[in-house]
């Protein structure tokens, strides 16, 4: 992963400029703290060992991830039931809400929408976000006769064992947790973690699933986060090279097990910002289920700024920072206020600076 916008750390830089200007001019300009308005010092015949120009440009703290181009983040689902797997759909295949994600003892586990899990029996007389959940699905699904709130009552139940029964299921009118399984939209199939004909208990993984929609995924380091902001445009370079627009559409802290160190170590778990970036022409990725995508995220951007290289940057004995202004065989110090920092330059504002003006470097 390249580093090449990082803020740099311009303390032992700026000891050593000013050093430098001390030894070799035997004066510092009075120049304001740091880079106000102040003014400047001329001094004579002091030439730098090098010069850069003040440019005007475009000024973007980037960075370029590597990316994973698929379907997402992938999830396990794990059985809550003991039993025997008597069906699982093919890799590949959508499952959509109401739809059995495997079956347990030839009796559907059945997917539903929303972010709550299924954490206990729904029956009457329970209350609470799950039930509304819920009753939220059954009613898309097309059941009736209920209100769609957080209290099980027994018009739910009823609706429940006219749902169970086109299930094949008992009609008990209670929810078995382990027979629901909620996921944010429809899902993809990715592998299968068990085989029809295999014995099950709670807890055991049966298959791992994906959303639909085909996405670019990056896990950026916890340092990179200023990069990592929902909402924001990015640029997806593609296999083939082709270059799209991409945004980011969710951020998410995950945690990652990283390799051990060796024999009988423990693995060391990492924080990762894992983000996903949807594309503006999803026909773009068609063609890739998986592959690898170069990804640019851009923190800031700053247009039309005056620049020059971060090592032309002075500390100065007041606090804050300048630059030696090259004039001839003349040189002074001129206080400036930094602002973005990206690529090895700096942003400056400082008075009588202009394009083109000439600035030392030194070495």
């Amino acid at each position: 992963m390249s580093r090449f916008a990082r803020r740099p750390r311009l303390r032992a830089l700026a000891v050593g400029a000013t050093v430098l200007l001390v030894g070799a001019l035997g004066v510092v300009a009075a120049v304001g703290v740091g880079g106000g308005s102040g003014g400047d010092a001329a001094v004579a015949d002091t030439a730098p060992p090098a010069t850069a120009a003040v440019t005007r440009q475009t000024l973007a703290d980037a960075e370029t991830a590597d990316g994973e181009l698929g379907y997402g983040a992938t999830r396990t689902a794990t059985s809550r039931l003991a039993g025997t797997i008597t069906a699982l759909p093919a890799t590949g295949a959508t499952v959509t809400r109401g739809r059995a994600l495997y079956t347990v003892d030839a009796g559907p586990v059945v997917l539903l929408y929303g972010r709550l899990p299924a954490y206990r029996e729904l029956a009457p007389g329970v209350e609470g976000a799950d039930v509304k959940q819920f009753e939220r699905n059954l009613k898309a699904l097309g059941y009736a006769g209920f209100t769609v709130d957080d209290q099980y009552t027994g018009d739910t139940a009823d609706a429940v064992r006219d749902w169970q029964e086109d299930l094949g299921l008992p009609e008990t009118g209670r929810v078995d947790a382990g027979r629901i399984r909620y996921a944010d939209g429809p899902v993809r199939v990715a592998a299968h973690q068990a085989e029809v004909g295999d014995a099950v208990q709670p807890g055991q993984a049966v298959l791992t699933y994906t959303g639909t929609s085909r996405l670019v995924t990056v896990e950026l380091d916890v340092d990179d986060q200023r990069l990592a902001r929902r909402g924001a445009t990015v640029q997806v370079v593609l296999p083939d090279g082709r270059r799209v627009a991409g945004k980011i559409s969710k951020v998410e802290t995950v945690i990652t097990t990283g390799s051990g160190g060796g024999t009988g170590q423990s693995a060391e778990a990492e924080t990762k910002v894992e983000v996903t970036v949807t594309v503006g022409d999803p026909k773009a990725l068609a063609g890739f289920d998986h592959a690898s995508a170069r990804v640019t995220f851009t923190a800031a951007e700053r247009e039309g700024v005056l620049t020059v290289p971060v090592t032309a940057l002075l500390a100065l004995a007041e606090g804050g920072y300048g630059v030696q202004v090259v004039d001839g065989a003349a040189t002074r110090i001129v206080a400036v206020r930094t602002g973005l920092f990206a690529g090895g330059r700096v942003e400056i504002t400082g008075d009588g600076l202009a394009e083109g003006t000439t600035v030392g470097v030194p070495t």
